[in-house]
């Protein structure tokens, strides 16, 4: 059987045609896939990490005694750091701190560490929210791009979108189309076919892995993300409106007010205390209500934020079935609203588990070593790219794959291309970006041609 049976001239045009895209869309995110997949294998063990590293301030010797009072934990860590108290967290366990945030004059807020059982501030350092420590929050950073603010969240979500693609592109070039070899282990060969294999096998392998991550972070990016959560609402699958339809609700979002807060309520506005005159309860009464409520250990206490404001409880611990948040009212302390993962719809409760999960925490330790594994794959992949491209590449150019001559074939594969753009929007407009880019440089080669 001769190669142009195998291979007729049309399907070897769309072969060429979806590795040129192939080419181009690991050209483009090659560099985050890169950084993403070193700083998530890092971000897996955040907690491991935090615990061997700052031993010393989240660690204390387990007593006998109770622990002391909220009001004579936080007031300590008030008198060792005067400011507004902004969070407190008890202990999570009876060998650990508990976390008391304060506000200071500079508008900077600090964590302090205090020992439960006598009251002894043990350290502080500067907030890093649920990171818990500086360089895990500047891991986290890095991953999401936020130090580029706007543009940062922009280019994550595309790059998320770009995964999409060269998952789907690169099971179509991995495809056997008769071939035996290097398909489900690599040739035992070297050379580029080897780096192909290589590549093309442990995509294979890991291509639900890695199409699971991007998908379950698009959530929180800010043009797909924004799309869902409406729909989510629109379609009644986030959440029920009745939960707040008997509250009145602030202009500041749970998003602004809380630092940590479930995916479906980020855009929603905080309830409201009822009155503006009133005592503020004692922290050890709110503390003991959300206590009695059966609140998971490991959760924080916000303080309430202005006259109108609440306090805020919320956990969310590796058993996502135990998230939860409650708000209380600042005067009264009567529970306003109790909110669990069962409470959400059908899509809220399904990117709480996918980020509970993407974060390595769902399934304990199985869970952070499946996930290292596919940020391992992710990155051999990326070397492997680099190392194909390099043998390949011709002195003095780019070294990507031709234009093909039959222009109906890339047509069709601008069908998907402009499917694909419909559900990522960002990839669309990159998409449209490298498409005037393909179509001016083959105007230019027809002229030269001429």
């Amino acid at each position: 059987m001769t190669t142009a049976t195998i291979n007729p001239p049309r399907t070897s045009a769309l072969y060429r045609a979806v590795w040129r895209w192939h080419f181009f869309a690991g050209l483009i995110v090659l560099p985050f896939v890169i950084l993403i997949a070193v700083t998530g294998a890092i971000y897996l063990f955040k907690d491991e990490i935090n615990n061997a590293a700052y031993a010393e301030r989240r660690f204390v010797a387990p007593a006998e005694t109770q622990a002391l009072a909220p009001s004579e934990i936080t007031g300590a860590a008030l008198d060792a750091h005067p400011g507004s108290l902004v969070a407190y967290f008890p202990a999570p366990a009876p060998d650990r701190t508990a976390e008391v945030k304060i506000a200071g004059e500079d508008g900077l807020t600090d964590t302090i560490y205090v020992n439960p059982y006598d009251a002894t501030v043990v350290a502080s350092d500067w907030d890093a929210g649920p990171s818990g420590s500086t360089p895990m929050w500047l891991v986290r950073k890095l991953h999401s791009l936020e130090y580029v603010g706007w543009w940062g969240n922009r280019i994550i979500e595309a790059v998320a979108g770009w995964m999409v693609l060269l998952v789907a592109t690169g099971i179509y070039l991995w495809w056997p189309r008769g071939r035996n070899v290097g398909v489900m282990a690599p040739r035992r060969t070297s050379g580029r076919p080897w780096w192909r294999d290589i590549h093309a096998v442990t995509g294979i392998y890991t291509a639900g892995f890695i199409l699971f991550l991007a998908l379950t972070g698009l959530p929180w990016s800010g043009v797909w993300g924004k799309y869902f959560y409406d729909f989510s609402y629109a379609a009644g699958l986030g959440m029920t409106d009745g939960y707040w339809s008997d509250l009145p609700t602030s202009d500041v979002s749970s998003g602004e007010a809380m630092q940590q807060t479930p995916w479906i309520m980020e855009h929603h506005g905080m309830p409201m205390s009822g009155g503006t005159d009133g005592v503020p309860a004692a922290i050890d009464d709110v503390v003991a209500t959300v206590e009695a409520a059966g609140l998971h250990p490991g959760y924080e206490l916000s303080m309430p934020s202005g006259p109108t404001g609440v306090f805020t409880a919320s956990v969310y611990p590796h058993d996502i079935s135990e998230e939860r948040v409650i708000h209380l009212d600042q005067y009264t302390g009567e529970v306003l609203l109790d909110l669990g993962v069962s409470d959400l719809g059908t899509l809220g409760w399904m990117a709480e588990w996918g980020v509970s999960i993407h974060m390595g925490q769902q399934f304990g330790l199985a869970n952070q070593i499946v996930l290292l594994l596919a940020c391992i794959a992710m990155l051999v992949m990326a070397v492997s790219a680099i190392v194909m491209w390099w043998k390949r590449r011709p002195a003095g150019s780019l070294g990507a794959p031709a234009v093909p001559s039959d222009w109906r074939i890339p047509h069709a594969v601008l069908l998907m291309a402009i499917a694909a753009g419909l559900f990522f929007p960002l990839v669309g407009l990159s998409l449209l970006a490298v498409a005037a880019i393909e179509i001016g440089l083959h105007l230019v080669g027809n002229r030269r041609a001429v």
